[in-house]
């Protein structure tokens, strides 16, 4: 004990070089668990970008292209299926709910996506959260588009501004449904889910777009149709890029997945939303290592940063060193002595890392949330995190001996013939 004391007190004569090495060692040790929590975070909110939903139709291609296409608004479609598939789906009496999907069309490089009002019902995200609307009502005119979160930030859009949508994907579109401008009747609240950055139309609004459409062009001369006009026509849809399912029951999940997959109606693939998130994050695996791997190689820094620093004051503590042998401190007693100072830096430093990380995310908790859909805890390390806790303060231990080491062998006559 007598040498904790004693260790706390030389720490204390040099009070502020001690200060920026636990500063160095906090610092490192808030971003490793920072990184890891924001890791572990994420990879959990990726996988509940969708919640609630047992199963995702489309046409025949693969699982990670028909998530991406449906769920992230990333890429395209192989084919659209039926809507007499569709209608197949609905009927099934394993089935609770069905959520029809449109895609095609854009505005500005956002995607819109034609749905019903089983979206905005059944639609989940995160820990089973449901869609809220920061504003305005869902559609309920053919024309009404609700945007998403960030479609309305980034675009300065307000309930009842008129937008025209464009089509085909892209920044920039020379083809342009400006015959048939959408007024916003809604702003849903964020998400950090792909449905901020998407615009949302009825499917009666999908085709009344592209009711004067022929092979991907706009009719020419008498052939157009005004918006009124295409009040007056049968909107039904001929098909839909995809379908979300609910279940009555999980039990019936792969015997309905099978079911589709051998539907002889047309060729169609059904996945399970959570089996294709893992496959994907799969393939974002070496990014999230990189990232693990470069807060390491900064605790590291910080370390021999605290190495460095003992290192260099050895030089002008070898009269202390001498003094304390000729009052009978041992080899031992020195380099034990040198021992605790690192130990009690890293340890200051894991604790003062551990208040960083907790005042940082109860700063940001909301914010990060609202914006990136990911919900840090207020929550004690657990025990992954303490092992890498553990790993810091041996890995101290194992550098504050370099310096012990040097202190133990460094004789008396060499502490007391130092010229000053």
């Amino acid at each position: 004990m007598y040498l904790l004391r004693l260790a706390l007190a030389s720490l204390n004569n040099r009070r502020f070089t001690a200060l920026l090495t636990v500063l160095a060692i906090a610092l490192s040790v808030c971003l490793l668990l920072a990184v890891e929590r924001v890791r572990s975070e994420a990879r959990s909110s990726f996988a509940s970008t969708i919640s609630g939903t047992d199963l995702i139709v489309g046409a025949r291609s693969g699982s990670v292209n028909l998530l991406l296409y449906s769920v992230f608004r990333i890429g395209n479609a192989t084919n659209n299926i039926r809507w007499s598939s569709y209608e197949w789906l609905v009927d099934n009496p394993k089935v609770k709910w069905a959520i029809p999907i449109s895609l095609g069309d854009s505005h500005r490089g956002y995607r819109v996506m034609g749905t019903d009002s089983s979206y905005f019902e059944h639609y989940h995200y995160g820990r089973g959260q449901a869609l809220q609307l920061a504003e305005g009502r869902p559609f309920a005119d053919l024309f009404d588009v609700v945007l998403g979160a960030e479609v309305a930030s980034a675009l300065h859009y307000k309930i009842g501004d008129q937008i025209v949508l464009a089509h085909g994907v892209s920044q920039v579109s020379l083809s342009k449904h400006d015959d048939k401008p959408f007024r916003v009747s809604g702003i849903l609240a964020r998400t950090g889910t792909p449905v901020d950055r998407t615009l949302h139309i009825s499917l009666g609004g999908i085709e009344a777009l592209h009711v004067d459409w022929k092979n991907g062009a706009p009719a020419q001369g008498g052939g157009r149709i005004s918006a009124e006009q295409a009040r007056e026509l049968n909107l039904q849809p001929k098909a839909i890029t995809a379908v979300l399912l609910g279940l009555n029951s999980k039990i019936a999940t792969f015997a309905l997945q099978r079911q589709i997959n051998e539907y002889s109606g047309e060729p169609l693939q059904a996945i399970l939303p959570g089996v294709a998130l893992q496959e994907l994050w799969s393939l974002m695996g070496t990014a999230e290592k990189a990232l693990f791997v470069v807060s390491l190689f900064v605790v590291l820094t910080g370390l021999i940063g605290m190495l460095t620093a003992i290192l260099t004051s050895l030089n002008e503590r070898r009269r202390e060193m001498a003094i304390l042998r000729s009052v009978g401190a041992r080899p031992w007693h020195i380099a034990s002595l040198l021992v605790l100072e690192a130990f009690s830096l890293a340890c200051a430093g894991v604790l003062l890392g551990l208040l960083l990380l907790y005042l940082g995310i109860a700063a940001s908790q909301g914010y990060v949330q609202a914006n990136y859909g990911l919900y840090l805890p207020l929550s004690l390390p657990g025990s992954y995190e303490w092992s890498l806790l553990g790993a810091i303060l041996a890995a101290a231990l194992l550098m504050g001996s370099v310096p012990a080491w040097r202190a133990y062998r460094q004789s008396l006559s060499d502490g007391l013939s130092i010229r000053l």
